[in-house]
């Protein structure tokens, strides 16, 4: 199973604690690595990841950050066609990056793209059925997996 962390979730481990949401989606995010550390699930990375967390004013987080990264075994560069489908999601309301993340995953043929940002997930599942990648919050996606436990 390949998964797509946005840049969001990749932040949610180094993000204040204190709120019981970002707590419970940081600790879906460390069931997900320990996942993809013992070879069940398949991280991808991609230009546009490297390119926001290259952004990331913080050294330490950015440095955290990469070591995640550094588990990811599909690279998906940044082409015409990525781009091309990425302004096809655009038109759909989904901002830029965001477009941007999508049209990666799907080109990695990613089984799920997770992201906390709920105007992204709000946005992706109003408009679903014209992505070819599945939009999860990681918290509700893992359970789901858990429950199923099919990996």
């Amino acid at each position: 199973m390949k998964i797509y962390l946005d840049v969001c979730c990749l932040n949610r481990p180094f993000d204040d604690q204190s709120q019981d949401r970002i707590r419970l989606e940081t600790e879906a995010i460390y069931a997900i690595l320990k996942k993809i550390e013992l070879g069940k699930l398949e991280l991808i990375n991609s230009d546009i990841i490297l390119y926001e967390v290259e952004k990331i004013p913080d050294i330490t987080r950015k440095e955290r950050i990469n070591c995640i990264l550094f588990l990811s075994r599909q690279y998906i560069d940044l082409d015409h066609e990525i781009k091309d489908r990425a302004r096809n999601i655009q038109s759909l309301g989904i901002r830029s990056y965001d477009s941007l993340h999508i049209a990666s995953a799907e080109s990695a043929k990613a089984t799920v793209f997770l992201t906390t940002d709920d105007q992204l997930l709000k946005k992706a599942k109003q408009y679903a059925s014209s992505l070819k990648v599945r939009v999860e919050n990681p918290l509700s996606w893992i359970i789901e997996v858990l429950n199923h436990e099919g990996i």
